[in-house]
């Protein structure tokens, strides 16, 4: 029998449960030492490369990832020639080619790069984002009819489409071709498009399932470009430029940051900070980004944004300001989305609250339901996906919230822990009409539901899920990368770990433990109910901290309780917080234990 791994600073449970783990085995801290070895890497660094499954010999193109070495020959994706080839001849006949997105950040990304890429050959795409509420998501008739009315001969879904086989079949009888680029699952049969490139479609072998729906028209691009190439065209158009597009819904999508996702995050962040997209600058003046851009800001201020037009607004607008070159406009798009999204946080925290004491009420005394399905007749379509979230962090196990309509059918979203696959759990529940509509990813999904159908999705999820759900838990803990005192977390030090960056699905942010840590000035702060204090160390050193969304929770209780200077083991992720040109280090606390 193999020995039990001894729990990092003997934390056996948590505050929230949760027994903390050494991220390093033993073999991955030998791995560490030589990879500091033999790159010269610091320490630190080391054991963060090492933590996430990186060998020695792969350590420098880690840290350094470029494009050029990671991007494979487009046509490794199934159908991309055929795309590709047919995307060139439109562009060469100058043909209107019309273009349909998702509502989220993928979607508008998407979009404004395959806009600006058409508008450098000097064509004009029509485009159509969905509203969420009146149209759902995905390609319909109507909207297809409206883009071929306004010239379309070849229509392009993005984000989208690999599902949509009526809609498909309804442009392709009114005589239009379609082009489909995607990365959702894919069911059995295809629709009938004239092409379509999506990596998780089941006869891809390319082992690009990874990327986003802006990664893969990225791709396209390349191909693209190199068929116009190979036919004299020139004066082609810079691709990397646009890489800022790619690296903003890389991040939003929550999409595995490891291989080609990782050059493309670090290298758009660069092209970002150069300022190049009028819209992106606009939105990070709205979203009061401060310092340089990050996949923070990505990811918490400007992605929230964007999405906050298709989710309460107009769905169209963060396509328009991504694709846009008119400052004025883009300022005033930005404003608006800003406003929308304190109107979506206003919205979300009521349906929080509500979705919160259901769910509460559902689990009573025992381990509950191991998967969690609330729904109400009271909440927005838009903010289902968001409810859905809060309750998979707060209660640690996979959760879908539903707004319901008059005949008791709904449109809900879920979100699941690592190690459960909720979106091939969705597919298999449309086959077997369970449920009417819904599809998705690992981590997230979408469905439709019709009348009397929310018990028995209820009941299929726990029964289909429940091993899955318990074999995650079991494996479940807080890995601690280190240990580290107030006085260590100064901003080069963050600096030094944040060369293993991006951080984010795939590529964990580093967690820090912080050993018998006094609290000090612990209070509540925000409408999200954040709990702010400062973690001390023995020899005086202070750090600013916050928990976030912690109030009424264990974690918000016991840092609470300790605020009069109590000691208690506290873990978490740290960043650096630029104000009036100083660098000041804060940690985001994640967890806390009692000592001893």
């Amino acid at each position: 029998m193999m020995p039990t791994i001894p729990a990092f600073l003997n934390v056996e449970r948590s505050v929230c449960g949760r027994r903390w783990l050494d991220r390093l085995d033993p073999a991955a801290a030998r791995m560490a030492g030589a990879i500091s070895q033999q790159t010269g890497l610091s320490e630190i660094l080391a054991r963060i490369v090492a933590g996430r499954g990186v060998a020695v010999e792969a350590a420098e193109d880690f840290i350094t990832p470029t494009i050029r070495a990671l991007m494979p020959d487009p046509s490794t994706l199934a159908d991309m020639d055929a795309l590709a080839a047919r995307l060139a001849d439109a562009i060469e006949r100058r043909e209107t080619v019309g273009l349909f997105g998702d509502y989220d950040v993928d979607g508008a990304c998407s979009v404004a790069l395959m806009v600006r890429y058409l508008r450098h050959f000097g064509l004009n795409p029509p485009t159509h984002i969905p509203d969420r509420i009146f149209e759902g998501y995905g390609p319909n008739n109507a909207a297809i009819d409206g883009l071929i009315e306004q010239g379309a001969t070849l229509v392009m879904t993005l984000d989208c489409g690999t599902a949509s086989h009526g809609p498909i079949a309804h442009a392709r009888g009114r005589g239009v071709d379609v082009l489909i680029v995607d990365h959702h699952l894919a069911p059995d049969e295809l629709p009938n498009a004239n092409a379509l490139v999506n990596p998780n479609r089941r006869d891809d072998i390319s082992g690009l399932g990874y990327l986003c729906a802006t990664g893969v028209a990225f791709m396209v691009l390349v191909a693209t470009s190199r068929i116009l190439r190979e036919r004299g065209q020139g004066g082609l158009p810079d691709l990397m430029k646009w890489l800022d597009l790619v690296a903003l819904a890389t991040v939003c999508d929550v999409v595995p940051l490891k291989g080609l996702n990782r050059a493309f995050v670090v290298r758009g962040i660069e092209v970002m900070r150069a300022g190049g997209n009028v819209g992106l600058s606009s939105l990070a003046i709205a979203a009061r980004v401060s310092g340089p851009v990050n996949a923070y800001h990505l990811g918490f201020l400007l992605g929230p944004r964007i999405n906050a037009g298709g989710r309460i607004g107009d769905a169209g607008l963060g396509a328009r300001l991504l694709a846009g070159d008119d400052e004025y406009e883009a300022l005033a798009i930005a404003q608006r989305l800003d406003e929308l999204n304190a109107e979506r946080q206003r919205i979300e925290v009521a349906a929080v609250e509500q979705a919160v004491a259901a769910a509460e009420l559902e689990i009573g005394e025992g381990p509950g339901p191991s998967v969690l399905v609330t729904a109400s007749s009271e909440w927005h379509q838009g903010i289902v996906g968001l409810v859905a979230a809060r309750l998979k962090e707060r209660f640690d196990r996979p959760a879908f919230a539903i707004a319901l309509g008059p005949d008791g059918g709904g449109t809900g979203s879920g979100r699941s822990v690592p190690r459960v696959d909720l979106g091939a759990a969705v597919v298999d529940a449309v086959r077997g009409g369970i449920i009417t509509k819904g599809g998705g990813h690992a981590m997230a999904a979408g469905v439709t539901l019709g009348p009397g159908q929310l018990g028995p999705f209820r009941a299929y999820l726990n029964d289909t899920l429940a091993d899955d759900v318990m074999a995650a838990k079991a494996g479940d803990g807080i890995k601690i990368d280190a240990a580290l005192t107030a006085r260590g977390a100064h901003p080069d030090f963050v600096h030094e770990f944040e060369r293993a960056g991006p951080f984010g699905a795939g590529n964990p942010t580093p967690v820090f433990a912080f050993p018998a840590h006094q609290i000090r000035f612990a209070d509540v702060v925000g409408a999200g109910g954040h709990v702010r204090c400062t973690v001390s160390s023995g020899d005086g050193a202070n750090l600013k901290a916050i928990a976030f969304r912690a109030a009424g929770s264990p974690l918000g209780d016991a840092l609470l309780k300790a605020r009069d200077g109590q000691r208690l083991h506290v873990a978490g992720t740290l960043n650096i917080d630029h104000w009036q040109g100083r660098e000041t280090v804060q940690l985001r606390i994640i967890d806390a234990a009692v000592p001893g």
